[in-house]
């Protein structure tokens, strides 16, 4: 299966394992709770999964990389103690506490989740030495003498045989006791996590030209050489860095991250086009609906690589619009939420406090609130900054009058503005949106480039959000003309030749 259905059956396994019933014991016993074993090449996604299902499923998680732990840390030190059996003092040894089993228990203390996810990576990569352990550990959940606490699930990685000569095949004993999920690149399926995570435009506009450059492995007699999901979205971060910082990106670069010479070169000379087209096409004056005549001529005459790359050109600049326009909805929404509770306050007051008192304790439960939150990890660090930046500008906006009505009254002053901020903002996102389309209906059509651009649009989670809210009757028609039935399996091959 692909990282997206893999990731929907662990998370479906984590819920199912910690649904208890009425009277409060899990469902399934943690006896019979297997451990998930997710097999799969490197660099694939296994972890990012990981951390994604921890968000959702609003619990902690613990990650570790076997390969980095010796037998002592991951089962304690051994110490002798004296115990009694029957009238008769024996040494006995028993062991420190696992390193591993400590640190559950910390970011138990840490998060104040009771429950969360084990997460071992590369664990068919041991050492002889720690095997048994690894064992051990998957067909009794335990290091050593001490088990897993109860309410954590565990999930263990590792790597193919092909792709890592360390590996160790499992016994039929262990395969008995764990839940084994297959998983292969796809790039489908990644490519809508990389839209989501706003991968460089660039990189993702030549992978839609060399979809099969995206996952490659091979062995000749240079040595290995390799393409995986990791160094695409490591170089990406890279590149967004470089280009602020002015600095070139060239082809060594590039095959620091992607291990593949053929590749990296292809990737630098067509690296060096996308920019050519970013100062030849002037996206921002397309967008604003202001397209010179001779772009239009060019891309008649333009090679389908050129086509391709100015639509990703296109929606790569219309990502950028909705991105301001989902984060300033986010913040009327917040805004809009702490109001409402602050008016049930005002109406349900009979302490005697003032309405200013109200309003700062609020803030102070909020603030409290975000801190839990951030050390919990359930919410990503970009939505904690964003939670940060209401919580701010709600402090700037303290109501001084004394009486219920009044103080509210001034307190969404701030959320007036705020919101005629939004519908602006809004306006200006549906006008660069026609404007897009009446570019790309004069430029193309309905072609190849037409369903590229409106896909591109469906897998953009802020375009799909304000297109729900605000529909944009072009946008309707060709997602029903050319991204469903026939229509859509005859373009995508014309794509893909």
């Amino acid at each position: 299966m692909n990282i997206k259905e893999a990731k929907k059956e662990i998370k479906n396994t984590v819920q199912a394992y910690l649904t208890k019933d009425e009277n409060g014991d899990y469902v399934v016993p943690a006896g019979s709770q297997r451990p998930v074993l997710l097999i799969g090449p490197p660099g694939v996604g296994k972890t990012q999964i990981m951390e994604q299902i921890a968000q959702e499923c609003k619990v902690a998680l613990v990650a570790y990389n076997i390969t980095h732990h010796t037998r002592q840390s991951a089962v304690g030190l051994p110490f002798i103690r004296q115990v009694s059996y029957g009238n008769k003092e024996y040494s006995v040894t028993e062991y420190t506490m696992s390193e591993i089993i400590a640190s559950v228990y910390r970011r138990m203390e840490e998060t104040g989740l009771a429950q969360g996810i084990l997460f071992v990576d590369e664990i068919n990569c041991v050492s002889e030495t720690l095997a048994p352990t690894m064992l051990q550990f998957l067909q009794q959940k335990r290091f050593g003498n001490q088990k897993i606490p109860e309410g954590w699930i565990i999930v263990a990685a590792g790597n193919p045989p092909e792709y890592n000569k360390s590996v160790r095949d499992f016994d039929m004993v262990t395969l008995d006791r764990v839940r084994r999920i297959d998983v292969e690149a796809d790039y489908g399926v990644w490519k809508e996590y990389a839209r989501e995570r706003k991968l460089h435009g660039a990189l993702l506009s030549y992978l839609e030209l060399r979809p099969k450059n995206f996952y490659r492995v091979e062995a000749d007699v240079d040595g290995l050489q390799f393409v995986t999901a990791r160094g695409w979205e490591d170089l990406s971060r890279l590149l967004y860095v470089y280009e602020k910082m002015d600095i070139p990106v060239n082809e060594e670069i590039i095959y620091e991250f992607l291990r593949h010479r053929d590749i990296s070169e292809d990737v630098a000379a067509y690296l060096e086009l996308y920019y050519k087209y970013q100062d030849d096409y002037g996206i921002p004056d397309i967008l604003a609906g202001n397209v010179r005549t001779e772009i239009y001529t060019r891309l008649f005459q333009a090679a389908f690589d050129e086509r391709v790359s100015v639509v990703s050109l296109l929606t790569d600049g219309l990502q950028q619009i909705f991105g301001r326009t989902a984060v300033c909805k986010k913040r009327v929404d917040r805004w809009y939420d702490y109001l409402k509770s602050y008016q049930h306050m005002l109406k349900e007051e009979r302490t005697g406090r003032t309405p200013a008192q109200i309003y700062k304790e609020l803030l102070e439960e909020e603030k409290s609130r975000i801190d839990q939150l951030a050390k919990t990890g359930v919410v990503q660090k970009r939505d904690i900054r964003e939670l940060e930046t209401v919580l701010d500008s709600l402090g700037r906006h303290v109501p001084s009058a004394k009486l219920p009505k009044e103080a509210f009254r001034e307190a969404g002053e701030g959320f007036d503005r705020i919101r005629q901020q939004l519908e602006q903002e809004e306006a200006e996102t549906a006008e660069a949106l026609e404007a897009a389309f009446d570019f790309m209906e004069n430029a193309f059509g309905s072609g190849q480039e037409m369903i590229l651009f409106v896909t591109e649009l469906t897998l953009m989670p802020e375009a799909v959000s304000f297109l729900t809210q605000h529909p944009c009757e072009r946008y309707m028609k060709y997602n029903q003309e050319l991204l469903i039935g026939t229509r859509r399996r005859e373009l995508l091959n014309e794509l893909n030749q």
